[in-house]
């Protein structure tokens, strides 16, 4: 595969990640395992490499439009980044069909949340709540783990408690990113320490990433605009519960 079309794929990415609040990990797993044939432990930290200057540039992007909670992303990272720590050292412990089956069934039990939420919403916001701050860590928890274990973003489950917790559109979005900084970063030190980086596919892919994540947060400023918000809970909700089956088989 040219080095030209990794850049576009990871542009692709880059961009699409960095606009729906996920991290990309999991994609660059799957490609990097499917398409390329790298061995587990490879895949798991060349995909973690690759993403962080993506979100790095993404978080600071949106914060400088303000559109980052950092009250709720901070109760995230202060129980996510032990998680993930935790999850890098356990890893060698846990049987990969019992890791694979437990995320799956937190996926999809995550979307259909998601999906109940949109059904009966309100605008009520619950991340002022007396439990949002037990709820925001618990979610934290679940991400943390997902980066420590497999070497994935931990963005699907972190987003979608963004969501539950009843922040709006981009924020949820932005402040998904933010998280995901630290954690990825965390995680990747622990992945790089025990496997190996493929560079020669990694900065292909990171370059294209790089363009994406910087182009994704104006896409969103424009998005907030136009009725396209309303849709992003429903959808995400959806690609959760895709995501949680593909998981399971």
């Amino acid at each position: 595969m040219s080095i030209v079309l990794l850049v576009v794929l990871g542009l692709v990415i880059g961009t699409l990640v960095t606009l729906f609040g996920g991290g990309g990990a999991a994609i660059y797993l799957g490609i990097l395992s499917g398409l390329f044939g790298l061995s587990g432990s490879a895949a798991a930290s060349t995909s973690l490499v690759t993403v962080l200057p993506t979100l790095i540039i993404g978080a600071w992007s949106y914060q400088r439009q303000g559109q980052i909670n950092f009250k709720i992303g901070n109760q995230m990272l202060i129980a996510a980044i032990p998680a993930v720590v935790i999850g890098s050292l356990c890893t060698r412990f846990i049987p990969d069909w019992l890791y694979k089956w437990l995320i799956g069934i937190i996926l999809v039990l995550l979307g259909i949340s998601m999906l109940v939420q949109t059904v009966h919403s309100s605008t009520k916001t619950t991340a002022d709540t007396p439990h949002a701050k037990l709820k925001a860590a618990l979610y934290g928890v679940l991400g943390g783990l997902m980066v420590g274990v497999a070497g994935m973003s931990g963005g699907a489950v972190i987003l979608a408690g963004l969501f539950l917790l009843g922040l709006k559109a981009f924020n949820a979005t932005a402040t998904s990113t933010y998280v995901l900084v630290f954690m990825t970063a965390v995680g990747a030190l622990f992945h790089v320490a025990g496997g190996q980086v493929d560079w020669r596919v990694g900065l292909p892919l990171m370059l294209g990433a790089l363009v994406g994540a910087i182009i994704a947060p104006i896409i969103a400023t424009r998005l907030a605009k136009t009725r396209a918000t309303g849709y992003m809970k429903p959808v995400i909700g959806i690609f959760q519960i895709f995501l949680g089956i593909k998981s399971m088989f």
